[in-house]
């Protein structure tokens, strides 16, 4: 096992109807204006927006719209909500929905707290100072619940770029389950698909792997299918819903990368480049990545391959493990390749160099995937088959 530091900050509030604490949670925390954050119209159709204000106006705390946050959030958006953050002089950031939404808000407590434009720290820019940031968690996948990620998208220049900081971990979010239930089936295929290459990015590239940390990567793994699956066939089971969330929740908080040592996100890496050129949702993009990626490289590290072929499958070589997994991807209704986005095989140049120029080089990654190797992997996803 590798050395490593763990320190995870968030504290987890998890149950049935427990979005109608926030407003105790913030006065206990001498918070006494957010800057609440949400999507679309979701949360007012399923009357979480009434429960959630109905709980801050009982417990005296002051609150500012910032609604309107895409599936992919943009720059744009996330500028206007920290003018509005600056301007109205909030504590915190209170963020209702999903990872999108999670992200916005933690981008947002960043920008807030500076007089540098917000992008300079998706540039690079080290963050010294963010506003605490709480969150009520409406569709499990990112993890963004319990890390100190934050992706945002420059519409402007098509970068897809991520922050990094202790500081934007979560003071406290909120899970339940109940608040899952209107998923719809594509998106729930989606946020598996997420989960999953959260754990599996580490547990391939690693050049240390623990047993422990296989273990774990593989008890989630299982877990995020198996409920997956009773999810698609029942929308409200709530034991199946609540043991997704927290699958997820533990993808990307941390635990599941100590003691291993080499890994990358290479699939995010990619992914990230999908989602700036052609606006898809993020778990479309990796499903897409995922298979070719891991075909490609499968013999660099062919023990983790054929372990996790073995325990995920019950299969004995890694090449009919990775066709596994594809396969479930598009069981589940993810797609699996370019083709089924529209996506034709005369952009894989600008795709490959779009992944070289942005996320490559900033993650020092350029020397290892140049344009040619990712160009190889981008041929092996254009079509659904892979031989």
């Amino acid at each position: 096992m590798n050395d490593f530091e763990f320190h995870n900050p968030t504290k987890i509030i998890f149950g049935k109807e427990k979005e109608n604490l926030i407003g105790q949670v913030l006065k206990n925390d001498g918070i006494k204006k957010v800057l609440f954050v949400y999507g679309q119209s979701s949360i007012k159709k399923t009357g979480l927006y009434d429960r959630v204000v109905k709980s801050l106006k009982e417990n005296g705390i002051d609150f500012v719209e910032h609604g309107g946050v895409k599936p992919n959030p943009v720059l744009s958006h996330t500028r206007e909500g920290v003018e509005k953050a600056k301007r109205e002089n909030v504590d915190a950031i209170l963020s209702v929905g999903g990872g999108s939404v999670l992200d916005e808000g933690k981008a947002i407590a960043v920008g807030a707290k500076s007089d540098k434009d917000v992008w300079e720290f998706f540039k690079g820019e080290p963050i010294t100072d963010a506003l605490p940031n709480y969150t009520i968690l409406t569709l499990a996948a990112t993890g963004s619940e319990m890390n100190g990620y934050a992706v945002v998208t420059n519409e402007e220049t098509q970068e897809k770029l991520s922050i990094s900081s202790i500081l934007i971990y979560p003071k406290v979010s909120i899970l339940n389950p109940q608040l899952t239930f209107t998923v719809s089936p594509q998106y729930q295929a989606y946020a598996a698909v997420d989960a999953i290459a959260h754990t599996i990015e580490w547990y391939f590239t690693c050049s240390i792997c623990p047993n422990l940390q296989n273990r774990l990567v593989e008890s989630i793994v299982k877990t995020v299918m198996e409920t997956t699956e009773k999810i698609i066939q029942n929308p409200t089971d709530y034991d199946a819903r609540a043991e997704f969330m927290w699958a997820a929740t533990l993808a990307l908080n941390g635990i599941t990368r100590t003691g291993y040592a080499g890994g990358i996100y290479v699939n995010h890496m990619i992914a990230h480049s999908l989602g700036a050129l052609y606006d898809l949702p993020h778990g479309a993009c990796l499903s897409i990545v995922i298979p070719a990626w891991m075909w490609w490289y499968k013999d660099k590290n062919r023990n983790q391959f054929e372990r996790f072929a073995k325990e995920i499958f019950g299969l004995s070589n890694p090449e009919d493990g990775i066709k596994a997994l594809k396969k479930w991807f598009k069981k589940v209704g993810a797609p699996v390749a370019l083709q089924d986005a529209n996506i034709p095989s005369s952009d894989i140049d600008k795709i490959a160099n779009h992944v070289y120029n942005t996320t490559a080089k900033m993650w020092g990654l350029d020397k290892i995937y140049t344009v040619d190797k990712l160009k190889e992997i981008l041929y092996l996803a254009l079509r659904s088959n892979i031989e």
